[in-house]
C-alpha cells in the first residue's frame, strides 16, 4: 500500500464509526443533527491543523481557506458530509477528506498556490432531513429562496431556520464572486469505471432530475367492514402510480423511483385517508424528462377519478440539465488521461455549474452501489483520486 494510501485510511478511519447504524451498517449522518455536527467539529480540526481559517456563510456552509479569504479567484474544491438514511460511507465525506489530503501533497511538494484554495463542507445535499436536495449550495447562488429554506421541515417538525440556529443569510454575490472555479471529487455511482479499468474519471453532464410529491386523498374507513365496493382508498391509486412510475420511465430509458411513502393513519385494520409519495425522477434530456412526469401524473388523475380518491402533484425540486464547463472538463480529462463520463446523480457541482466553470472527477465504485452500505472504494484508488485533485487544483490555483 503506498503511503498516500495509509494516510488516506488513517484519516478516513477517524471518520468511519460517526453515524453508523450498527444494524444496517450505512450511516445516519442528516444536516445539522449529532453525526453531522461531531464530522463538522472534525472538518474545522482538520483546517486548524493545517493553518486554514474556516470561515460560514450564514447558510450552513463551510469553508477552509488555504490562502487569503478574501483575495478572490479562488478555486472551490469539497463535497457534503450528510447522507440519504443508511447511505454509504463514500458519498459526500470522500470529496473532503480528498480535499484536505490533496492540499497536504501539494505543500509536500512544496506548490504554492498564487490564488486561494477553498475547502467546502456543504450542508443537506441529499435533502435526507428537509427534503429539498442541494439545499446549502441553492442557498449560496440565490437558487432558493430565503423564506422557503428558513420553513422547511424535517419529520419531527422542526425547521432548518431551528436547526441552524438563525435564519439561513440567503445568497451572498460577494462571497460567491471570490470563487473563479469548483472542482468536486466524488464516489462514482455507478460501475463504468469498473468496465473502463479506471480508477479516476472526469463528468461531462448530470442528467435533469427533480423530486415530486404525489398527495392521494380519500376516505378512511373500517378494514373489516366496508365493501370493497364503497371504497375510496387512496392506497390503490398510490399502488397504480408506483407501476405507471416505472413502466412510463422504461419507455424512455429514464429513471423513475417512488422510494418514500407516508400513510395515513398507518393502521393495519384502517384504510387509508391519505397517501403521500415522492417521485424521484431523471432522464439524459429535459424533454424526456417532462414527458415522463407528465405521463405518471395524467395517469395517476385518471385512476383517481376510477377510484374515487383525489390527487394534488407538487414539484418540490427540479434541477436542470447540466453540462460541465467544455473546456475545463477537456482540459482536466487531458490533464489526468481520464475517461469522460455522464452521471444521473445530483451535486452541488450542479447547482454552482450555472455560476461558475465546475468539473467533477469521479473515484471507481468496485460493486456499483451507491446510497447504500454496499457503497465502496478501494484504499488504492482513493489514493488515486487524491493524487487526480492534487494535479487539478495545481493546474488551476498554483500556476
Amino acid at each position: 500500500m503506498s503511503d498516500l494510501a495509509v494516510r488516506f485510511r488513517k484519516l478516513w478511519d477517524e471518520l468511519a464509526p460517526v453515524g453508523r447504524d450498527a444494524g444496517s451498517g450505512g450511516y445516519l449522518r442528516y444536516a445539522l443533527t449529532e453525526p453531522e455536527l461531531t464530522l463538522r467539529a472534525w472538518f474545522r480540526e482538520q483546517a486548524a491543523q493545517r493553518g486554514m481559517p474556516v470561515t460560514e456563510d450564514g447558510n450552513g456552509n463551510l469553508f477552509a481557506w488555504w490562502g487569503d479569504p478574501v483575495a478572490g479567484d479562488a478555486v472551490l474544491t469539497g463535497s457534503h458530509f450528510d447522507s440519504v438514511p443508511h447511505g454509504g460511507a463514500y458519498d459526500g465525506p470522500l470529496g473532503i477528506v480528498s480535499a484536505f489530503l490533496a492540499v497536504d501533497e501539494l505543500r509536500a511538494a512544496g506548490v504554492t498556490p498564487v490564488r486561494p484554495v477553498a475547502v467546502a463542507a456543504f450542508v443537506e445535499e441529499e435533502g435526507g432531513r428537509f427534503g429539498v436536495p442541494c439545499l446549502g449550495s441553492r442557498l449560496l447562488t440565490g437558487e432558493m429562496a430565503v423564506e422557503r429554506a428558513a420553513g422547511l421541515r424535517d419529520a419531527a417538525g422542526v425547521s432548518f431556520a431551528e436547526a441552524l440556529g438563525d435564519r439561513p443569510a440567503g445568497a451572498d454575490p460577494g462571497l460567491l464572486g471570490r470563487f473563479a472555479a469548483f472542482v468536486e471529487l466524488h464516489v462514482e455511482q455507478g460501475r463504468a469505471l469498473v468496465d473502463l479499468g479506471a480508477p479516476v474519471a472526469v463528468a461531462s453532464a448530470i442528467w435533469p432530475h427533480g423530486r415530486w410529491r404525489f398527495d392521494f386523498a380519500g376516505e378512511g374507513n373500517h378494514a373489516g367492514t366496508t365493501r370493497m365496493a364503497d371504497r375510496r382508498d387512496p392506497m390503490l391509486t398510490y399502488a397504480f402510480t408506483v407501476l405507471a412510475a416505472n413502466k412510463e420511465a422504461r419507455l424512455r430509458d429514464a429513471h423513475a423511483t417512488v422510494g418514500r411513502v407516508a400513510v395515513e393513519p398507518n393502521a393495519t385494520n384502517a384504510i387509508p385517508s391519505k397517501v403521500t409519495g415522492w417521485l424521484d425522477a431523471r432522464a439524459a434530456e429535459p424533454e424526456t424528462l417532462h414527458g415522463l412526469v407528465e405521463a405518471v401524473r395524467a395517469k395517476a388523475a385518471e385512476r383517481a377519478k376510477r377510484d374515487g380518491t383525489e390527487l394534488t402533484c407538487t414539484q418540490e425540486s427540479a434541477t436542470p440539465l447540466v453540462s460541465f464547463d467544455g473546456g475545463l472538463a477537456g482540459r482536466l480529462a487531458a490533464l489526468l488521461d481520464a475517461p469522460v463520463l455522464p452521471t444521473g446523480a445530483g451535486h452541488d457541482a450542479g447547482v454552482l455549474a450555472t455560476h461558475l466553470p465546475t468539473a467533477m472527477l469521479f473515484v471507481r465504485n468496485p460493486t456499483g452501489v451507491s446510497h447504500s452500505p454496499a457503497e465502496s472504494a478501494t484504499d488504492a484508488d482513493c489514493a488515486a483520486g487524491v493524487t487526480a485533485l492534487a494535479r487539478v487544483l495545481e493546474e488551476l490555483a498554483c500556476r
